[in-house]
């Protein structure tokens, strides 16, 4: 069997070399485009010529099938290196329609949200439903799960755990790193994560880790991050040997702030990605397409900005066939009517076209994935779960800062009711709380949030990072606790609650992350549901993506998981009421 292959490889690389030299005519020739060559950082004319799914040559080619490009441009399929498919919503079937037609044709994810969720049988969910798709779905392993000991979440990951899928070749490492107090600290689970992936890449996440910290996070083997927020914290993490990758995604936004840092002696330390992606934005912008876009708008030179989401993504990952428009790579060919803006019109994906001119031209196995799946146990609850009874005067309070996950941690005179705390409009001061619904623990952590403008009703949802426990925020406990029975009821989703009535709900049945429709339904439903979070108020762009992360407890400062508030920079929990 194994002399069959070999001599089956052998015939096509006889055949791949003929067709180089213009002995036999290849399958395809893109006839007088203009290349963006991702090497030379130059746009020239030139034809490229297709043989058995690979470019086997850039120069003068002729064949009986041809593509006339001319007054076009040629370039490499897209690649996001940090992105989780959960927070779009859709199944990897359903994302790889969404986003090739933007011209994506490969992703590294971090299954992250649905290991928490569901643990192996959640990476090994998406790792087959991601398989025989016209997008490349390459898997770093969450190293997080639980993302630390601060929450209760559905699995526990252990480096044992993360080492049965290591062999597969679509697993290229270990995800973020996000306990960067536990690596700094030496803490031994952690370092055996990252030991048994020494020969592996390893992503890191350490927002604001400076300084000798700063150098022993990188020692320990850790090669990017994708959480800076400030222009010198991106340069010391360069100057230090990590890539940077900038994100721009629906919630937080750095591009603006991190585009000063890409230069000619940069730029092939930095990418381009969106970490998370709400369904409405892929379907109103867009995907990396975007990306190249905002970054062109801050003045970046657009063959710096196609580098950062083609061949400078691929060589971080060592995948070494993708990410170029040369011989011998994966014919992943995007033919562009326009650069700025960039107007993707059509996609070969291993040399087949797959779409074209807002069209799709074969067939592909797109699958939907299964519902259903997934935990939803909460322990019985109550409308008065949801109170707090007053036991200080002062509180602290989960200050929300626009457009970041990142969070302030304020100190306020509590608002006081009848003996209880409750929300307070006028100080835009709404009430928090987070439900454990694994393991029927009774854990409610309950707080206050400031920031958030809502001034009446409850949104709830069963996405909120990282352990995607039920969150919730309201002005009043009643309505908290129907928005709650709402998520639950739908086995994961969000739901928008007004004077004792269900204004707007998506169902997320797939580990009440996913909903297992199109794109076009899904973005439909977040619309319902973010149209009525907004007329109760929300002033934030992003409401529900906004609520998502208040529950991570690894982004400073202040955050809240179902065991209470936590201190992110001590990396504890902290009470309530101040003394």
């Amino acid at each position: 069997m194994m002399q069959v292959e070999t001599d089956d490889t052998i015939h096509k690389l006889k055949q791949s070399l003929l067709a180089a030299r213009g002995e036999i005519p290849p399958n395809l020739v893109l006839k007088g485009g203009s290349l963006i060559n991702v090497f030379t950082r130059e746009i020239y004319e030139t034809d490229v010529a297709i043989s058995d799914g690979i470019i086997i040559g850039v120069g003068r080619y002729d064949g009986p099938v041809t593509l006339d490009v001319r007054g076009k441009f040629i370039c490499p399929g897209f690649i996001d290196g940090h992105f989780h498919i959960e927070s779009s919503m859709l199944t990897p079937p359903e994302l790889a329609k969404a986003v090739l037609p933007h011209g994506t044709t490969a992703i590294v994810a971090d299954p992250h949200e649905i290991a928490n969720v569901l643990g192996p049988p959640g990476i090994r969910f998406m790792l087959d439903e991601s398989l025989h798709l016209p997008v490349d779905f390459f898997f770093m392993l969450p190293s997080c799960v639980p993302a630390t000991h601060l929450e209760t979440s559905g699995a526990v990951l252990t480096a044992r755990d993360l080492m049965t899928f290591s062999s597969d070749p679509r697993v290229l490492g270990l995800a973020e790193m996000m306990n960067y107090p536990g690596v700094v600290a030496g803490m031994e689970p952690v370092l055996e994560k990252i030991a048994a992936f020494a020969n592996k890449i390893r992503d890191g996440h350490a927002p604001l880790l400076s300084g000798r910290d700063l150098n022993a996070y990188i020692g320990s083997g850790i090669g990017s991050d994708h959480e800076c927020t400030e222009e010198e914290e991106a340069r010391e993490k360069l100057r230090l040997g990590m890539h940077v990758m900038i994100r721009e995604g629906t919630q937080a936004k750095n591009l603006k702030t991190l585009i000063p840092i890409v230069s000619d002696a940069t730029v092939q330390h930095c990418s381009l990605v969106t970490d998370d992606l709400h369904p409405h934005d892929l379907l109103s912008r867009g995907h990396l397409n975007h990306l190249i876009d905002r970054a062109q708008e801050e003045g970046l030179d657009p063959i710096l900005a196609v580098m950062m989401v083609t061949i400078n993504t691929a060589r971080y990952f060592g995948l070494k066939n993708i990410g170029a428009v040369a011989p011998g790579y994966q014919a992943d060919v995007l033919i562009l009517s326009s650069l700025n803006p960039v107007s993707v019109e059509t996609v070969f994906k291993r040399g087949v076209r797959i779409f074209d001119r807002k069209e799709w031209t074969c067939d592909m196995p797109f699958r939907h994935g299964a519902e259903g799946i997934g935990p939803m146990n909460p322990a019985p609850y109550r409308p008065d779960s949801f109170s707090i009874r007053r036991e200080g005067e002062n509180v602290r309070v989960i200050g929300l800062i626009p457009d970041q996950i990142l969070t302030d941690a304020r100190i306020i005179g509590a608002p006081v009711q009848d003996g209880l705390v409750v929300a307070d409009p006028e100080r835009d001061i709404a009430k928090i709380a987070v439900l454990e619904r694994y393991r029927a623990t009774g854990n409610i952590g309950l707080g206050l949030v400031q920031g958030f403008g809502i001034r009446e009703g409850s949104i709830a949802s069963s996405v909120s990072h990282d352990s995607h426990n039920i969150i919730c925020v309201g002005c009043s406990d009643e309505d908290m606790y129907l928005a709650v029975k709402t998520v639950e009821a739908m086995r994961g989703g969000i739901a928008v609650v007004r004077k004792g009535r269900v204004e707007a709900s998506l169902a997320l049945p797939v580990a009440g992350l996913m909903s297992g429709r199109s794109l076009e339904e899904t973005a439909h439903g977040w619309h319902m549901v973010d149209r009525a979070a907004k007329v109760l108020g929300c002033r934030q762009r992003e409401p529900l993506m906004e609520l998502s992360f208040l529950a991570l407890p690894v982004i400073p400062s202040l955050k809240i998981t179902d065991r209470g508030l936590v201190d992110v920079l001590q990396f504890t929990h902290v009470p309530l009421f101040v003394s």
